[in-house]
């Protein structure tokens, strides 16, 4: 019996450090994403014209460098038709914008490998448990190609960076940052049960579970419209509340006039708006929906799973708000910004309230009824 406790006792210190080390990664992706929202905000992300994973970590040390580097900038259509007369001052300014959103990236990288390496070498992770763990290091490395194929998009024929490239590179960092969170957030879970056994005497209610899931894959979608939103400057237009283009429902023929259709929903600035306005509504209504559900079919001494759906849903009608006044001031730096890590923080109660959600605690506590 004492060994089996040292055993346990191992484990939970070995898994109290992988998980310390999972929510230090997920930290420094929601810095990043955020940066990154700045980096967009600020039309920095053009200000590096090159893509150098290594020799890139430096930024330019001396006057001649920096002149370099700007003259670079100078030669893509960005400032020759955006900013042509823009100061070197200026030019300095987006360039740390852009320098900083890249080096988080390889910080990130080094931060995930190392500890991994050394988790692996030690033993500390299960074999079930390294999959996952290795998925999300080739995710963190697509990422960074798709980081460049974003900017690539900007360099040649456009003005700014492709709107399908920028949403996917964001959706991307948010399905990594799930995948983190909620692997940090479910190891706790799973060790006891696979030295004691299953202590839930009944799964979790499936409409509970399947309204957690749903908020989840809802919030991501709303990033990547939002995402749409920001990449066509649609924050810019259209800005009142609650009507959109003159009325509640813009005109058909307004909303649908690209061909082929599907174009619309990508490429038209007020379908893009009017759906991410749309789904915002969807998304705080099933947010009601499921703290009701979990009011009415689980225990109240099951206090997280509660706690957790009553904060995702007060994180959606803040992040509805913010986005309304951020939507009335045209966008304005610091709203646009806040209403970016809002939306993180609501992703990330949303993750942690789907991890309570297929807890085995929380299986123990359903509420029966009668």
């Amino acid at each position: 019996m004492t060994a089996i406790q040292a055993l346990y006792r191992d484990d939970f210190d070995h898994g109290r450090a992988i998980r310390l080390w999972l929510y230090l990664v997920a930290a420094l992706i929601f810095a990043m994403v955020v940066v990154g929202g700045a980096t967009r905000l600020t039309e920095s992300g053009l200000s590096i014209t090159e893509w150098q994973p290594v020799t890139g970590t430096l930024p330019p040390l001396s006057e001649a460098q920096w002149l370099t580097e700007f003259q670079k900038y100078q030669a893509i259509p960005q400032y020759r038709q955006l900013n042509a007369g823009m100061s070197l001052a200026d030019f300095k300014t987006i360039y740390w914008w852009e320098w900083a959103h890249r080096l988080m990236g390889r910080v990130i990288g080094v931060v995930f490998f190392v500890p991994f390496v050394w988790f692996l070498w030690r033993g500390w992770i299960p074999p079930n448990r390294r999959g996952g763990l290795w998925m999300i290091l080739a995710l963190g490395g697509l990422q960074g190609a798709i980081g460049w194929w974003m900017v690539a998009s900007g360099l040649a024929d456009r003005l700014e960076v492709s709107q399908y490239r920028l949403a996917m590179h964001l959706v991307l960092a948010c399905l990594i940052y799930v995948a983190v969170v909620w692997t940090g957030k479910r190891w706790q879970d799973e060790r006891p049960r696979s030295l004691f056994g299953e202590f839930g005497k009944a799964a979790p209610p499936l409409t509970i579970r399947a309204g957690a899931i749903a908020l989840m894959v809802l919030l991501l979608v709303q990033i990547y419209l939002g995402a749409l939103v920001a990449g066509l400057r649609a924050g810019h237009a259209y800005n009142t509340w609650p009507s959109i283009d003159g009325g509640l429902v813009p005109q058909s023929a307004r909303l649908f006039f690209e061909v082929p259709w599907w174009r619309n929903f990508f490429e038209n600035p007020l379908t893009v708006q009017f759906d991410h306005r749309m789904l915002g509504y969807v998304i705080g209504l099933l947010a009601l929906l499921q703290l009701f559900n979990v009011a009415k079919l689980v225990k109240r001494d099951s206090i997280f799973i509660f706690t957790s759906a009553a904060l995702v849903a007060a994180a959606v009608f803040v992040q509805v708000a913010l986005g309304i006044w951020t939507l009335l001031l045209v966008a304005a730096l610091p709203l646009a910004l806040l209403h970016q890590a809002t939306a993180m923080i609501t992703l990330t109660l949303a993750v942690v309230h789907a991890a309570h959600a297929f807890s085995p605690k929380v299986s123990a506590t359903v509420a029966t009824r009668g």
